[in-house]
């Protein structure tokens, strides 16, 4: 049975789409995909041998669930929303998948949709997938995820965002990667291809959802954070949400909580008893399937959702 949050859901995507003149379908055809790299791969970049590329491929092709199997050529797809709607604030979107694939749909589109429905702009960012490093796997989708908030923040206006309110959200995976952005952010992933890269890679808010691998060694049955999360006070402000039925993901997501606390970031942790994991924006018998109607909450009470748009 169709709760009366997810009602309401339905109806203000279906309106956000009404004021624009466009159908969900129209819509999708005009959401411009483009290249972070605008002459190629950073240097040391991870070829996979041409066999593999092609199994990956053919594996993709017939995947029902339109899942990435193979990401050579990082990329946005832009999900814009008119300056009348804007609200000015633009979110970054980083698929989960283990870092093999990208669940595009369900933790691409479907957000991206709900995004623009509140009037913010989104992109989906399609990272480098499947895992090149075996020891350290986030290290090419870091550097694709840094370029990615430099080139939203370079290009806001033609976006209808403010430069100065511009997150990333991502789940399991890409959860792990939102992660890394906001505390490794002063990280020297590659060197400087153009103008872009002279602007800031700190996302100006964070929200890691059933983010996976916060321990050392991409660990999830562990109680604990890795040496990689140097929280500071100048890490952005963070919303969580995770289930407790979720390995230790939920374990890490706490510590992860505490240590925001303890730096005196501005944080907000949902933790709900059950859902599992991988669970998007679906609609469920759970309490968890409403977790994105507190992020918009939070959002507004943050002061990212302002209507006041200065650029």
């Amino acid at each position: 049975m169709k709760t009366v949050s997810t009602h309401l859901g339905m109806l203000t995507v279906f309106l956000a789409f009404a004021l624009t003149g466009l159908t969900p379908d129209s819509r999708a055809q005009e959401n411009q995909e483009i290249k972070i790299w605008p002459n190629g791969l950073p240097a040391g970049a991870v070829l996979l041998d041409e066999k593999k590329v092609e199994d990956l491929k053919a594996k993709e092709s017939q995947d029902p669930r339109g899942h990435r199997f193979y990401v050579a050529s990082p990329s946005l797809t832009v999900y814009p929303v008119p300056k009348n709607r804007a609200n000015g604030c633009g979110v970054v979107i980083c698929p989960g998948g283990g870092y093999n694939v990208l669940a595009w749909q369900h933790e691409g589109v479907a957000l991206a949709e709900w995004f623009n429905s509140i009037g913010v702009a989104a992109f989906i960012l399609k990272y480098r997938v499947p895992r090149r490093i075996p020891d350290n796997i986030h290290w090419e989708p870091m550097q694709d995820v840094q370029r990615a908030i430099r080139l939203v923040r370079h290009d806001a206006q033609k976006y209808n965002v403010d430069p100065n309110r511009i997150g990333v959200l991502g789940f399991s995976a890409g959860g792990h990667l939102t992660v890394m952005s906001g505390v490794q952010y002063n990280t020297k992933c590659y060197e400087p291809v153009d103008e872009v890269d002279s602007v800031s890679a700190r996302p100006d808010f964070i929200c890691p959802i059933y983010a996976a691998y916060l321990a050392d060694g991409y660990k999830d049955n562990v109680a604990e954070l890795g040496s990689l999360i140097t929280v500071t006070g100048k890490t952005p402000p963070t919303f969580m949400a995770v289930t407790w039925d979720d390995a230790f993901r939920g374990a890490q997501s706490a510590l992860l909580f505490a240590r925001l606390r303890e730096n005196n970031v501005p944080a907000e942790l949902h933790a709900y008893s059950k859902g599992g994991h991988g669970y998007g924006i679906r609609e469920s018998d759970n309490p968890v399937s409403g977790w994105h109607h507190n992020l918009e909450a939070w959002l507004k009470t943050s002061g990212f959702l302002t209507s006041t748009n200065k650029q």
